[in-house]
């Protein structure tokens, strides 16, 4: 039995809104994500507060989220939509 079908498995990464550490406890990844920081997330990103006068920059906190996603694909000699090939 030769094996026709060579799925891809891809990993699709994205960070959540920056925002004060304090709030970013209970933030959620998008569905279907699943969230791989915990706690605060990373204080790796700044949010910014306007006042009448000035622009504020704080640092503050996301979290990272990652899918994985499988890329149909045909192994090596095999092709069309249902990867027969020769």
């Amino acid at each position: 039995q030769v094996k026709k079908q060579c799925d891809q498995k891809l990993l699709i990464r994205m960070k959540t809104k920056c925002v004060p550490c304090s709030l970013n406890l209970d933030t959620q990844c998008p569905a279907g994500y699943t969230k791989i920081t915990n706690g605060t997330g990373t204080p790796d990103c700044r949010y910014y507060l306007e006042t009448k006068t000035h622009t504020l920059s704080f640092l503050g906190c996301r979290h990272r989220c990652v899918k994985e996603f499988e890329q149909p694909e045909c192994c090596q000699g095999h092709w069309g939509p249902d990867c027969m090939g020769k």
